[in-house]
């Protein structure tokens, strides 16, 4: 008779991650529209949205490739909405405060000419 645990005799079952599935692309639909609505900076944001809703209808439909590729253009286009209205006002404030500090360093300089005294000996007037 046979008196061993048929558990023991089987190799426990391996866990691991599961077998990789080829992943659906991201589509970036809520950058697009953030970018479309509050920084749409030479209207990227808009035409990012365009590729956004695209690879999302690609995707849908099944077609991936086609989906990988609108995605990518998505993000490239979100990329430079956002950069441009991030950098384009952060620059504008530099030449701002470059400019006042310009200007209050020459309004010193004249506050200085126009104070000075022609005080002294008037000999050009005699």
């Amino acid at each position: 008779m046979d008196t061993s645990d048929p558990r023991q005799e089987r190799p426990p079952p391996k866990r691991g991650p599961p077998p990789a599935a080829p992943q659906a692309p991201r589509d970036h639909l809520v950058w697009a529209i953030f970018n479309t609505l509050y920084m749409n900076f030479c209207c990227l944001g808009f035409v990012a949205l365009a590729f956004a809703v695209k690879a999302r209808d690609r995707k849908v439909s099944g077609d991936v490739e086609a989906a990988q590729h609108f995605s990518s253009k998505a993000r490239c286009y979100n990329a430079l909405a956002t950069a441009g209205s991030v950098l384009l006002p952060l620059l504008l404030g530099a030449l701002i405060v470059t400019g006042v500090i310009h200007l209050s360093k020459l309004a010193q300089e004249s506050v200085g000419f126009f104070t000075y005294q022609f005080s002294g000996s008037d000999d050009e007037d005699q």
